[in-house]
């Protein structure tokens, strides 16, 4: 079982929610575990329409592409969850212009119920998880005008700019990075640059597996890869870089060990 492992392993996770059926099922789980398994709880900005998505393109063997599920946005609904003692964070939430259906009424949609989830963060006091793909300006000027500095968050999957990193950390966000910058060279650069206090990493389960496990399903197991290439592009001791990026995640979602 996944979350036997990764909690035998010594590694405690995040289940992140991205429909309402997804959130209910992170939270259902957390409530399981004493400690080690938190969830986070949204409505993904990809399921605001409908459209096939192929997981080829950052996926591995043996896990499938998958057809959206339309939802609207519920308040009522995801306020419970919202509110669980177990879960750290709304999201992911966000924008995504990868694949646009809909055009501009669909960015549109996307940025009115980006809103709605920061107001609700704002309601329960819980930070942030932010999915963002080819729309960071956008992102940006929405955070902004609704000060979502004051509740804060993760960037999850950063993929942007030195630039555009600046931003969000202006904004007092932290930048998460995947087993993607295992093989890839992108993003080293702004990992250089990003203070240490303000960087988490992640696995994206069951995506972008990193090395030297690629082309297996990805699991939660498998950060201790990130964060060891986080140590060796920063060029700084292994242990120093983990304690860091654990305090960075007790810090960001209020987590007390």
């Amino acid at each position: 079982m996944v979350i036997g492992r990764t909690l035998e392993g010594g590694v405690w996770t995040i289940l992140v929610g991205s429909q309402i059926d997804t959130s209910r099922r992170a939270v259902s789980y957390a409530e399981k575990y004493h400690e080690g398994i938190y969830a986070a709880v949204g409505l993904h900005p990809i399921h605001l329409t409908e459209s096939y998505v192929d997981a080829k393109e950052i996926a591995e063997k043996g896990v499938p592409g998958f057809q959206t599920r339309v939802e609207q946005f519920s308040y009522e609904d995801y306020k419970p969850l919202a509110e669980h003692p177990k879960t750290v964070a709304i999201g992911e939430c966000g924008m995504d212009y990868y694949r646009v259906v809909g055009g501009e009424e669909t960015k549109k949609l996307q940025a009115k119920t980006f809103r709605e989830q920061i107001a609700l963060a704002r309601e329960v006091k819980k930070p942030l998880m932010i999915h963002c793909r080819n729309a960071y300006e956008d992102v940006i000027q929405i955070l902004k005008e609704e000060r979502a500095n004051e509740i804060g968050g993760d960037i999850h999957f950063f993929a942007g700019s030195w630039d555009i990193a600046k931003q969000f950390l202006e904004l007092g966000f932290y930048l998460s990075f995947t087993g993607v910058i295992t093989f890839a060279h992108e993003y080293d650069e702004v990992i250089k640059n990003v203070p240490l206090d303000h960087i988490m990493v992640e696995t994206d389960a069951p995506y972008v597996t990193p090395e030297p496990h690629r082309g297996k399903r990805n699991e939660p197991l498998y950060v201790e890869f990130v964060a060891k290439k986080i140590a060796e592009i920063k060029n700084l001791p292994e242990e120093q870089v983990f304690e860091q990026l654990v305090e960075n995640t007790k810090k960001c979602f209020d987590i007390i060990i």
